[in-house]
C-alpha cells in the first residue's frame, strides 16, 4: 500500500460534499449516533454507505483502484428526523478482519450488509460472530443488489441467524434508499443516549499530520465530552487538546457519541497510532493482568493458550491462564490474561479474543487489577472466588460490584473503584447501611473489608501489647497498610488502644507486665524511695517495654531511664519533704526519704516540674503549699 499524499490527508478533516439528504444542515440541539457496517467482502458496504452520504468512504487510492476495502472508512449524514448518522465502514476481506474489529468495537449498533445474490458467506459468518460476542443487540439486516436477483432466498438465510429488521435495496440504482433512511432513523432513536458525564476513552483508530496544526487523531467517541483546552493522558503522560472537528467542522466541545478528530498540541505523530486511546486523567485503570470470562460456545474445547485480544481499536497479543474447567454447556470459563502492553480497562468491558483456527470468542472483564497468583492453591482459589462469574448460562452470570472487589482485595481506594466502572456506594447497600453518607471502616479514600478491618484491629492490640508505645509509623509497616491514617483510623475504632506523640498505648497491659509490677511493689514495700538498680529491673520482668507499658497505664511511676518507683510516690514525697525545715538541700531530702542521690536528684525534678517544690538557687528548694491529706 502506497504512502498517502498530503492532499489526500487533508482531505481526512476537511469538510466534505453535502450528504445525499437534502435540507441535511442538523437542528440545533440534535443528536449524533455512530454505527458501523459489516458483511462479507464485495457485497455493497461502501457502495450502499456512499448511496446513503454523498462521501467517498474508501480514502486510501489501493482502495478505489482495486474496488476493496482495506481499512476503515468515515462518512456521515442526516436523517429525516434531523438525527446526525455516522458510519464507520469496515473492510468485509478476511486478511482485514483486524481492521474490521477496530471499526466495529466501538460502536452500539450495525448496519449488516447481505448481497442477494451471493447470501451467507464465510466473511458473514465471521463479522456475525463478532458482533454476537460483543452483544451488540441493536441493528439492521441490509440486503442489497436486490436489482441483480430476488432477496427473498438471502433473507430466509439471514433469518436463520440474524432477529434484526430487514431492509432490501439496490445501492447502485437507489432503489429503497427512502425506506433504509427511515429504518436507520427508528434504528438510532432506540440507542440509549450516552452519558456526558462519563469519563473519556477514545480510542484512535487513525493518526496523521496537517501542516500548521500538528497531529490529529480520529475516533469514536461513545461517551462523556471533549472541549478545546482539555487535558487527556496519551501512554501515562498528559497531552492537552488544541482543536476539534466533527462531521468536518470545528467545534468546542463535543459528547459522544460522535465521531471527532482531536488536534494535539505538541504531540509528535510517532508518538500516536490505531489501538492507543486518549483517556479521562484518573478515570481509567491502564492495566496489563486482567481476569475475565471467557465465552466460547458450546464444544469450544479448551481456551487457546496465547491469542490476540481486540477491545476498541486495539488489538493486543495475550497469554491466557485458565483457572478452571470449560463450563461444557455454554463454553465459559474464567481466565487471566496478561496484555503485551497496558490497555484501558475496566470491569464489564465487552472485548474479542481470536486466535488462529479457532472461532472468535467473547471476553467480559471481570477484575482489572487482579492480585498476583502467589503460593500453592493460589489459582484454585482464585477460580472459586471467580466461579459465580463465570457462569456457562449467560442470562444468569453475574458481573462484580463494589462490595465484591473490596472482599477480593481486602482494601482499595474509593477513586480506584470509580476508575474501574464500579461505584463504592455498592459497597454500603452489601452491608446492609444507608449508602449515604459512605460509612464503611477505612480513612480518606481507603476502603477496607469488614472482615479485614476487624483481623487488622486484632494485629495491632496484639502488636501493641507486645510492643508498647509503638510509633504509628511503625504499625503501618507491621500491618502492612498503605496509609498512616488508616493506622490512626483502626486506633480509635479499637479502645481502649490511643495515639499520643505519635505513638500508640492502651489501658490494658499484658498479665506478664502486671506481675512484673507486683514483685516491684513487693521490693519497694519497705522502702517505697529506695528504687531497684536498673540491673535489677529485668530480673523482676520489668524491661524497657515493660516499664514503657505499665508507666503509660498509670502502674509505675518513671523518673528517668531505670528509675522507677510505684505511683503516687511524688505526692507522697512531697508531703514528707514539706515537714523539713525550709529550704532544704538534696541531701536534706535524701535522709527524709531513705534512698540514695541516683533517685532523689530525678524525683526533686519531676516535682519542680510539677510545682510541688520550687528552687531558691542551685543549692535550695522549699515545698508549695499543699492540700494536707493522708501519707
Amino acid at each position: 500500500m502506497r504512502l498517502r499524499t498530503l492532499k489526500e490527508t487533508r482531505r481526512d478533516i476537511r469538510t466534505p460534499r453535502r450528504p445525499a439528504v437534502t435540507g441535511d444542515r442538523p437542528p440545533r440541539g440534535a443528536g449524533m449516533y455512530v454505527i458501523a457496517t459489516a458483511g462479507h467482502v464485495d457485497h455493497g458496504k461502501s457502495t450502499l454507505v456512499r448511496a446513503l452520504t454523498g462521501i467517498e468512504p474508501d480514502r486510501w487510492a489501493e482502495e478505489r483502484r482495486r474496488g476493496m476495502t482495506i481499512d476503515l472508512g468515515f462518512a456521515w449524514t442526516t436523517l429525516p428526523s434531523g438525527r446526525r448518522l455516522a458510519f464507520v465502514d469496515v473492510p468485509g476481506h478476511e486478511r482485514f478482519v483486524t481492521n474490521m474489529l477496530a471499526g466495529l468495537g466501538p460502536v452500539p449498533a450495525v448496519m449488516f450488509v447481505l448481497a442477494a445474490d451471493q447470501g451467507w458467506q464465510a466473511q458473514s459468518q465471521e463479522h456475525w460472530e463478532a458482533i454476537e460476542a460483543l452483544r451488540v443487540e441493536r441493528g439492521l439486516l441490509v440486503v442489497t443488489r436486490c436489482d441483480l436477483m430476488d432477496p427473498a432466498p438471502a433473507v430466509e438465510e439471514a433469518r436463520e441467524r440474524v432477529a434484526w429488521p430487514v431492509v432490501t435495496v439496490a445501492g447502485s440504482t437507489g432503489e429503497g434508499l427512502g425506506e433504509l433512511r427511515a429504518a436507520l432513523d427508528r434504528m438510532v432513536a432506540g440507542l440509549p443516549v450516552a452519558d456526558a458525564r462519563a469519563p473519556v476513552r477514545l480510542w484512535i483508530d487513525r493518526a496523521f499530520t496537517i501542516r500548521g496544526a500538528g497531529t490529529v487523531v480520529t475516533g469514536t467517541l461513545a461517551a462523556g465530552r471533549l472541549r478545546v483546552g482539555d487535558v487527556l493522558v496519551l501512554d501515562g503522560e498528559r497531552v492537552r487538546v488544541k482543536g476539534l472537528q466533527v462531521t468536518g467542522e470545528a467545534v468546542e466541545s463535543v459528547r459522544g457519541a460522535a465521531r471527532v478528530a482531536v488536534n494535539l498540541r505538541g504531540v509528535e505523530l510517532e508518538r500516536v497510532s490505531r489501538g492507543k486511546a486518549l483517556l479521562t486523567p484518573g478515570g481509567w485503570v491502564e492495566t496489563s493482568v486482567a481476569d475475565v470470562r471467557l465465552e466460547m460456545g458450546a464444544g469450544s474445547g479448551e481456551p487457546p493458550r496465547e491469542a490476540v485480544l481486540h477491545i476498541g481499536s486495539a488489538s493486543v497479543p495475550v497469554r491466557v491462564r485458565p483457572f478452571g474447567p470449560v463450563h461444557a454447556a455454554g463454553g465459559a470459563c474464567a481466565v487471566r490474561l496478561v496484555l503485551a502492553r497496558a490497555l484501558p480497562l475496566r470491569v464489564g468491558d465487552r472485548a474479542l479474543l481470536r486466535c488462529s483456527g479457532r472461532p472468535i470468542t467473547g471476553v467480559v472483564v471481570l477484575d482489572v487489577l487482579p492480585s498476583p497468583l502467589r503460593g500453592r492453591g493460589a489459582g484454585t482459589r482464585r477460580a472459586a472466588e471467580l466461579a459465580p462469574f463465570a457462569a456457562s448460562d449467560r442470562a444468569t452470570a453475574r458481573m462484580p460490584d463494589a462490595a465484591t472487589v473490596l472482599g477480593w482485595r481486602g482494601m482499595v481506594r474509593r477513586s480506584e473503584l470509580v476508575a474501574m466502572g464500579l461505584d463504592p456506594l455498592d459497597v454500603q447497600v452489601a452491608m446492609g447501611l444507608d449508602p449515604r453518607p459512605l460509612d464503611v471502616p477505612g480513612a480518606g479514600d481507603w476502603l477496607v473489608d469488614a472482615g479485614r478491618w476487624k483481623e487488622l484491629g486484632e494485629r495491632l492490640g496484639a502488636i501493641v501489647a507486645e510492643q508498647p508505645g509503638i510509633p504509628v509509623d511503625a504499625a503501618r509497616t507491621a500491618l502492612g497498610l498503605p496509609a498512616r491514617e488508616l493506622v490512626e483510623a483502626l486506633v480509635r475504632a479499637c479502645p481502649p488502644l490511643r495515639v499520643s506523640d505519635g505513638r500508640i498505648d492502651g489501658d490494658r497491659v499484658p498479665g506478664a507486665v502486671a506481675e512484673a509490677v507486683g514483685r516491684l511493689r513487693e521490693e519497694l514495700a519497705r522502702a517505697p524511695y529506695l528504687a531497684p538498680e536498673a540491673a535489677r529491673l529485668p530480673e523482676l520482668g520489668l524491661t524497657r517495654q515493660a516499664v514503657a507499658l505499665a508507666a503509660r497505664a498509670g502502674l509505675v511511676l518513671r523518673l528517668a531511664d531505670g528509675v522507677v518507683l510505684l505511683p503516687g510516690a511524688d505526692v507522697a514525697a512531697a508531703r514528707v519533704l514539706a515537714r523539713l525545715p525550709q529550704p532544704f538541700t538534696a541531701g536534706d531530702a535524701r535522709a527524709a526519704l531513705g534512698t540514695n542521690r541516683r533517685v532523689v536528684i530525678p524525683l526533686l525534678e519531676h516535682l519542680d516540674r510539677l510545682r510541688l517544690t520550687r528552687r531558691l538557687d542551685e543549692r535550695l528548694r522549699v515545698v508549695t503549699d499543699l492540700e494536707e491529706g493522708p501519707l
